[in-house]
C-alpha cells in the first residue's frame, strides 16, 4: 500500500504563489501516475493535474493550463505542484492520489481510478 502526505498549503494573497508536495511512501513501486485534486467549499472535487511517475508524461484539466505546474523527484518519491497567480476561486483543500492503473492520462483524470489519496492541505487565497 502507498501512503500519501500533502504539504506546501496555506494563506496566500491573489496573485502570489504556492507550491504543494506530496511524499510518498509504501509500495510506491507499483504506482503509475499521481494527481492533484482539490475541492472548494460547496463544490465538487476537481481533477487538477496528473503526472505518469515512470515516463513523466503530464496532462492538466484547461483551468489548470498555465497557472499550474506538476512535477515529480522520483528520488524522493515526491511529486509537487507549483501553482502561481492565485485567485480567490483557487481556495481549496488540495489532495494529491496514486494509482496503479495504466491508462491513457485524460481518462485517468476522471478521478474514479485513483486508489490512494492524502489527507489534503488547505490553501487559501485572501482577496
Amino acid at each position: 500500500q502507498v501512503q500519501l502526505v500533502e504539504s506546501g498549503g496555506g494563506l496566500v494573497q491573489a496573485g502570489g504563489s504556492l507550491r504543494l508536495s506530496c511524499a510518498a511512501s509504501g509500495r510506491t513501486f507499483s504506482t503509475y501516475a499521481m494527481g492533484w485534486f482539490r475541492r472548494a467549499p460547496g463544490k465538487e472535487r476537481e481533477f487538477l493535474a496528473v503526472i505518469a511517475w515512470s515516463a513523466g508524461k503530464t496532462y492538466y484539466t484547461d483551468s489548470a493550463k498555465g497557472r499550474f505546474t506538476i512535477s515529480k523527484d522520483n528520488a524522493k518519491n515526491t511529486i509537487y505542484l507549483q501553482m502561481n497567480s492565485l485567485k480567490s476561486e483557487d481556495t481549496a483543500v488540495y489532495y494529491c492520489a496514486a494509482t496503479r492503473v495504466v491508462a491513457d492520462l485524460n481518462i485517468l483524470s476522471r478521478g474514479s481510478y485513483f486508489e490512494v489519496w492524502g489527507q489534503g492541505t488547505l490553501v487559501t487565497v485572501s482577496s
